[in-house]
């Protein structure tokens, strides 16, 4: 459930939203925190080196050259306190000799590539130092002398300020803390942003999504309200007309099927009453055809069987129209299922044809349609008969809640091709037989018959060797159908 969640459109968007959002706040944050800082040491040491050039330029003249070291330590001295907080530390050097302001600090933080830096140009030079987590300014410079219109020349003597950073460091890090702010708040925006755009996408599509469920549970008139104009309101737009489309098609079929079931039943209704009479003709012409000569007694039988097909399919359309129009209905009756099975057999003289494997009486008793069941029997035995070779087996199991009818045959069994199709109506596995013995509609019947029973209906190769059609069929049912005429 969790990683169906996280692959839903509400969060990819937040996702999205939050992953944006961080970025461009990381990316202007940085590019912030930089400039800034940058600013920030850039003004200190700009303020820095200009106060220590003022500060030299005044007492440089006061500075004997070649200096002794105690020259060199008052010169440091009084550099540092020009410095009204106390925060210079002063370094003074003339070759081997150097005066600080502080005798005990080794000014660790003025390293040799600065002293060469500072000997070898007679540029300010500077850099930042690091050192046991603090930040420090180290900037040298020598002493020249000269005046404007001679070149300088340079005095030996180089003076090396140190100066803390402390307060910088606290802007900078105030700076930091600012932009970690900034990053939560924009991240919390992001999501925020996300959930109502997610909303603004995700209500519509929730819309279609149960538009969409009500069209396949049958509701065709379903329509969506169009709102606006942007590309999901093309979308709805879209569905409504797709759905008017479906809805006048689907009247369509439903007119022309509801046309072609009264035109069957029409035909089938039609067809009976002369069918009728010329099955009481046949009947009487099969009575004297021993008397006939024997290509009239031939033609005659011929008619006799054709009449009798027909006939047969009049009648399985007419059951066939009856299910289609939802006519159909059971007459429920607790009886002995192994004693109807029996009745079904000897009535078509199959008693001593089929084998069965039937419960004593009044073993396996159940709330059916006796007619339903006596036609389901007769159908799958016929055809077990009719397709399969004999032996043919019926078997009836089965407990309190329901039956089980097993028919087989030892024929050579049902092509894998075929097997899908078995029920369905007027089905031929051989395109090329135009006719058959039967109407094509028996297994379609039983079908229908099983299916109004709430039972279920399988047709299988059985692993020894032919076809087995099992059915399945509820002994009892918690409401029972309202009775009519069938």
């Amino acid at each position: 459930m969790r990683k169906r969640r996280l692959r839903g459109l509400r969060a990819r968007l937040v996702v999205a939203f939050g992953l944006v959002a961080t970025i461009a706040a990381i990316t202007t944050g940085a590019l912030t925190f930089r400039e800034a800082r940058t600013g920030v040491l850039q003004q200190s040491q700009d303020s820095t080196i200009r106060q220590l050039r003022a500060q030299l330029n005044q007492h440089a003249a006061e500075l004997a050259v070649p200096p002794d070291e105690p020259a060199l330590r008052e010169f440091a001295h009084d550099m540092a306190a020009t410095e009204s907080q106390g925060s210079w530390r002063v370094l003074v050097t003339y070759g081997d000799l150097s005066g600080s302001s502080a005798p005990a600090d080794p000014f660790t933080e003025v390293t040799p590539a600065l002293r060469e830096a500072v000997g070898s140009s007679r540029a300010t030079v500077f850099q930042r130092v690091r050192d046991q987590g603090r930040t420090s300014l180290v900037v040298g410079m020598s002493i020249l002398f000269g005046g404007r219109d001679t070149t300088p020349t340079a005095t030996g003597v180089q003076v090396f300020l140190v100066v803390p950073q402390t307060t910088e460091q606290a802007y900078v890090d105030a700076l930091v803390t600012a932009v970690e702010r900034a990053m939560v708040a924009a991240l919390a925006l992001a999501v925020v942003l996300a959930l109502l755009a997610a909303r603004g996408v995700l209500v519509p599509v929730r819309k279609l999504r149960l538009a969409t469920r009500r069209i396949a549970q049958g509701r065709l008139d379903t329509r969506l309200a169009v709102n606006g104009s942007d590309e999901l309101a093309d979308l709805s737009h879209t569905f409504n007309e797709t759905a008017a489309a479906l809805e006048a098609s689907v009247a369509e079929l439903r007119d022309m099927e509801s046309r072609a079931r009264r035109f069957a039943a029409d035909v089938s209704h039609e067809l009976r009453t002369p069918l009728a009479a010329m099955s009481a003709v046949t009947d009487v012409l099969d009575e004297d055809a021993a008397r006939l000569d024997p290509d009239t007694a031939t033609a005659v039988r011929l008619i006799s069987e054709e009449t009798v097909k027909l006939a047969r399919l009049v009648d399985d359309l007419m059951e066939i129209s009856r299910f289609d129009a939802g006519a159909a209905v059971l007459h429920l009756d607790e009886i002995d299922l192994a004693e109807s099975i029996r009745r079904t057999l000897a009535s078509r003289g199959w008693t001593d044809t089929v084998d069965t494997e039937l419960p004593p009486p009044d073993a396996l008793r159940g709330r059916v349609d006796p007619r339903r069941l006596d036609v389901v029997v007769a159908n799958l035995v016929g055809n077990a008969l009719k397709h399969g070779d004999r032996p043919v087996r019926v078997r009836l199991s089965g407990g309190d809640a329901a039956a089980v009818i097993e028919v087989r045959d030892s024929g050579p069994g049902i092509p894998p091709d075929v097997l899908p199709h078995v029920f369905e109506r007027f089905y031929k596995s051989d395109t090329a037989r135009i006719r058959s013995e039967g109407s094509g509609l028996g297994l379609a019947i039983t079908a229908e018959n099983i299916r109004i029973h709430g039972g279920t209906v399988r047709a299988a190769n059985h692993p020894a060797g032919g076809a087995v059609f099992t059915v399945e069929l509820p002994l009892r049912r918690d409401e029972s159908p309202e009775e009519g005429p069938s």
